[in-house]
């Protein structure tokens, strides 16, 4: 009886002998599925919100090209139940990456349209993406959701994904699929940066700063410019690690 980490390998394995054949004649598409921390966000003066992966093509050369279809609000079950996942799955060909990030909205439990407990329905959702991106032909890489910036009196940082960063991490290794620590290395930058200078990569501005918060915002979860290229700037250190074959793709 075949395991499910047996048929991912062999057929990763069966994968990677027919890109190396006809890579040369085929773009990548690098697809982005997750929640508003990854989102595209409307260009607008008044609209400072930026999501990472609106970002990322601007870490990229020729020969790979972003489709992000991250959105606000959605969770595994939410992103799948509304079609979203379809629209993805019939797109990706062989050589394709899928980066998947959820839980933010998972956690959400008095949502039922959203919520996805991390032992069971997230782990699982996190396992369907895997299998149906493999049986594309593409590459799924798994990454933990980002850290929202969540420091208590002391000024520590608290973790607010608790299970649900650490079952993206077993999904990874029983799978033996590519991760992205993206919750480790934002809660190591945030840390770096400090109570109050971390208010620069979110959404912290005063009254009248932008026409869309006239009366000024404190939102620690959704990222501005500088908190979405300091996030792209963590992807890029993992690819650079986890899929070094992709590093011919980056900008110097």
């Amino acid at each position: 009886m075949w395991s499910v980490k047996s048929l991912i390998i062999l057929a990763f394995g069966l994968f990677l002998i027919n890109i190396n054949v006809d890579s040369e004649n085929k773009e990548i598409t690098f697809f982005l599925i997750g929640d508003s921390t990854a989102a595209d966000k409307p260009y607008s003066g008044s609209n400072p919100e930026k999501g990472w992966g609106q970002v990322f093509p601007l870490y990229l050369k020729e020969g790979i090209r972003v489709e992000n279809h991250a959105m606000n609000g959605r969770s595994t079950k939410s992103f799948r139940d509304e079609g979203r996942w379809d629209v993805v799955y019939d797109k990706i060909k062989e050589g394709d990456y899928v980066l998947i990030e959820f839980g933010h909205n998972d956690q959400k439990s008095k949502s039922p349209d959203r919520y996805a407990a991390a032992d069971s329905d997230y782990r699982n959702n996190l396992i369907r993406y895997v299998i149906e991106t493999i049986e594309k032909g593409g590459i799924p890489i798994l990454a933990t959701p980002i850290s929202r910036r969540s420091f208590d009196e002391s000024g520590n940082l608290t973790d607010t994904h608790g299970r649900y960063s650490e079952v993206v991490r077993e999904v990874s290794e029983a799978l033996d699929v590519p991760l992205f620590d993206l919750h480790q290395k934002s809660v190591a930058m945030l840390e770096q940066f400090g109570v109050e200078k971390s208010k620069e990569l979110f959404l912290h501005y005063r009254p009248g700063d932008y026409a869309k918060f006239p009366e000024g915002v404190a939102d620690d979860t959704h990222l501005s410019p500088t908190g979405a290229f300091k996030i792209c700037d963590l992807v890029v250190e993992e690819i650079k690690e986890k899929l070094p074959e992709l590093a011919a793709f980056l900008k110097d």
